[in-house]
């Protein structure tokens, strides 16, 4: 029995991380828990925090 049609372990590990980002908005805590760049858990807390994040310098 595999996953249902649409459905990868790929996109279900995003979908773990931006819940996660949504619930805590904490990029430390995405890196350690995830094994994730510090790159890509800033884009993780900006997709969920657009507001919060936006004058940030990049």
């Amino acid at each position: 029995m595999g996953l249902p049609d649409g459905l990868t372990l790929e996109g279900l590990r995003q979908d773990r991380i931006l819940d996660e980002a949504f619930a805590t908005g904490d990029p430390l805590k995405l890196m350690r828990l995830f094994g994730i760049t510090e790159a890509t858990a800033m884009r993780y807390v900006t997709a969920a925090y657009p507001a919060r994040t936006a004058k940030l310098p990049w």
